[in-house]
């Protein structure tokens, strides 16, 4: 096949002017090079395209592909993850990963609650926070834990996020409010173990790969897996394997995690993150089915090294996933839209 990249690349958006915090979640050249890599070994002919705006200047000239492999993020609003997709539904070009629809769900992390709530997943309360002069009254005790309610790589999280007092939570939603501009979620904090939960496949097809627990370090940013300790996880974290079959906490953790990947609508691949309560009960804090790919730094293709899974095979099985799709998502009527003087061909 003809597969085309998609991705945003950090190095080009801090040339342009924006800070390391804007485009922490930006992927780097390497990420980019192991895809391209991966899907080469496994016969494709490959094309670099870019950013949704570099996207859309292809698509005018007249550009195709049989695919699109996206790992863009989006630069603004809370369903930018949702951009690159958007785009290539309108030309009936198949993608990787999810639909808009769930990227846009899924990064607003209320509404991902609210979804999850509703089918039954295990989650915690929550409020959110839209103005700083109007905290509302929380309606589970302290100790409670805000962030950014449409971040990810642990934008907005420090020490400060775990808060315990009125005061101290007045403080900290005004401090998320100015510097990230966007509501603040607030949750009870969660003092157990700490699990991401890697997931492949789409639909009645979908099945966990495999789980992390995340164990922060005694010189790590403590009792939360902040920006700071994700940035420096080498350092600061250590990912250890963990079995469904030797413990029951994982056992329901990876139960759990499909439940919320398949509630959601998840394609293709991707992780759910859970942390569980001072009962021992597992929560789903977030799902994230826009997962990074670094193939050593990521915790998707680090979930797949634990279990002897080459990275190429991670990338092979996300093609296959997405392969389904070629020719299904063109237009209601299953024909693509003639072409008005070229403008949609």
């Amino acid at each position: 096949m003809k597969i085309g990249l998609t991705y945003d690349l950090r190095s080009e958006y801090l040339a342009m002017g924006l800070s390391e915090l804007e485009t922490a979640e930006f992927d780097r050249p390497d990420t980019v090079d192991a895809i391209q890599g991966a899907l080469v070994e496994l016969g494709h002919e490959t094309d670099r395209i870019g950013h949704a705006r570099q996207l859309v200047g292809r698509l005018a000239a007249g550009d195709r592909w049989d695919l699109v492999f996206n790992i863009c993020e989006g630069l603004y609003g809370p369903a930018r993850e949702a951009q690159v997709p958007a785009i290539l539904d309108v030309y009936g070009i198949a993608y990787t990963f999810s639909d808009p629809l769930v990227l846009a769900v899924s990064l607003e992390k209320a509404m991902t609650k609210t979804l999850l709530k509703a089918a039954g997943v295990p989650t915690t309360a929550f409020a959110v926070v839209r103005d700083a002069d109007d905290i509302p009254a929380i309606g589970f005790g302290y100790p409670v834990f805000a962030k950014p309610i449409a971040e990810g790589t642990g934008k907005g999280i420090t020490p400060a996020s775990r808060i315990h007092s009125p005061g101290q939570l007045a403080e900290v939603c005004r401090e998320l409010l100015s510097v990230h501009r966007q509501p603040v979620l607030i949750e009870p904090y969660l003092p157990g173990r700490e699990f991401t939960v890697g997931v492949w496949g789409t639909g009645r097809d979908s099945e966990v790969i495999g789980t992390l627990e995340i164990v922060l370090r005694a010189h790590a940013e403590e009792g939360v897996y902040s920006y700071a300790n994700k940035e420096q996880c080498e350092e600061y974290v250590d990912y250890l394997p963990v079995s469904a079959e030797r413990d029951a906490t994982v056992r329901e953790a990876e139960t759990i995690a499909l439940d919320a990947w398949k509630a959601l609508g998840g394609r293709d691949a991707g992780r759910i993150d859970l942390r569980c309560d001072s009962q021992g009960r597992v929560q789903v804090m977030e799902l994230n089915p826009l997962a990074g790919l670094h193939p050593e730094h990521s915790d998707l293709p680090m979930i797949c090294t634990a279990l002897g899974i080459p990275y190429v095979r991670l990338i092979e099985r996300i093609v296959q996933s997405a392969s389904e799709r070629i020719g299904a998502d063109r237009h209601p009527a299953g024909k693509p839209l003639a072409a008005t003087n070229g403008q949609l061909a």
